[in-house]
């Protein structure tokens, strides 16, 4: 289904799953084969105007841009890391939000970290988005867009995009049809076609949404944003936990594990003297016992309203040490683009807050 734009609005292309581009072909009186040519040139040459479709007769190339938009995010800003491999875009929305969106080179990937909401509601502490307060949800398509933009940008270098976590701002659990929707269209065979196991989402820790995700039995690799072994210092630090203690939270992702068949990983932002000791290895490696699983753990990355400060290496490496002694698997992870605040927990609208001139929305 196409998602409700407000009313002042053409609605936007990407917002159309490959049925509904079926039927409006259909609508439009026009051979069922031009739904196919849409499709392919919106996913697999990433064309953003009407006119570029120039397989397509002029008249539906007209009507095409008379009925939809093809643009909706507005680079405004783009930011690039001192070693050039970490790419930060500020996208300006049609009603004046705004949402940040990552691209990272490795040796043999090019990920992208997209945003599924413009801020989030679920308040850690730690998170710069968190801070900043939920706005709203982003459309499927809005969510599309992002993955499209950087696919133009990486086509013209002779690249492609290799895996797409939704780990920038918001809960992708949130908001989780939208967010469902568009790794579907991202994910359709005769589009982009990227697999399914290319796709990771990161949630705090939405029981309800974890077990419907478990009952889909969808591929998409799962992350846990845990941070915590005991609810007292889970719950200063992610007030989910509140709702949806630990012991619901491992129910549910012991049950997922055991649905799937289906490794989960553990996010665990490594915060000085608060949650980095190896005592705190040694809990965790117990809340995980028997758990088919991986713990991803990266020195916490500075935000402007939390005092807390990323481990030392001896400290992280002193954690993994101990989970691993328990039969945990662990990855101390690269920190990426943290000068340009486009590392984990760092996306925000800082430039909007700082500068009274711009008229984005926050």
């Amino acid at each position: 289904m196409v998602e409700k734009e407000p009313p002042s609005l053409k609605p936007l292309i990407y917002d159309l799953d490959y049925t509904d581009l079926e039927n409006l072909v259909r609508d439009w009186q026009q051979p069922s084969f031009r739904a196919r040519q849409i499709w392919e040139g919106l996913y697999q040459t990433y064309w953003r105007n009407p006119e570029e479709f120039t397989n397509l007769p002029l008249s539906l190339r007209q009507r095409l841009a008379d009925s939809f938009r093809f643009i909706s995010l507005e680079p405004i800003q783009i930011l690039h890391s001192s070693d050039r491999e970490t790419i930060k875009t500020l996208f300006q929305l049609p009603d004046g939000r705004a949402i940040e969106a990552v691209l990272m080179k490795y040796e043999k990937r090019r990920t992208l970290c997209i945003s599924t909401q413009s801020g989030c509601a679920m308040g850690c502490v730690f998170c710069a988005t968190g801070q900043m307060g939920f706005k709203r949800n982003l459309t499927s398509g809005e969510i599309v867009e992002q993955v499209i933009y950087y696919a133009n940008l990486l086509r013209r270098e002779g690249e492609s995009v290799t895996n797409i976590v939704l780990m920038g701002m918001g809960e992708p659990f949130h908001n989780y049809d939208a967010t469902m929707a568009a790794i579907d269209r991202l994910n359709h065979p005769l589009g982009m076609n990227l697999g399914a196991r290319r796709f990771t989402i990161s949630t705090v820790g939405l029981v309800p949404m974890i077990r419907r995700f478990a009952a889909e039995q969808r591929q998409i690799n799962l992350a846990i944003s845990l941070h915590a072994a005991d609810d007292e210092l889970r719950t200063s630090m992610l007030p989910v936990n509140k709702k949806y203690p630990l012991s619901e939270l491992m129910a549910a992702c012991r049950d997922y594990v055991a649905q799937t068949h289906r490794r989960l990983t553990f996010e665990w932002a490594l915060i000085q003297n608060v949650n980095d000791s190896v005592e705190t290895a040694r809990k965790l490696a117990r809340l995980l016992e028997g758990l088919l699983c991986h713990v991803n753990v990266i020195p916490l990355n500075p935000t402007q309203k939390y005092a807390g400060k990323g481990s030392t290496r001896e400290r992280a490496l002193a954690f993994k040490a101990e989970l691993e002694r328990h039969g945990v698997p662990c990855t101390i992870r690269i920190r990426r683009g943290i000068d340009i605040q486009a590392g984990c927990g760092q996306l925000a609208i800082q430039q909007a807050q700082n500068s009274p001139s711009n008229p984005l929305m926050i």
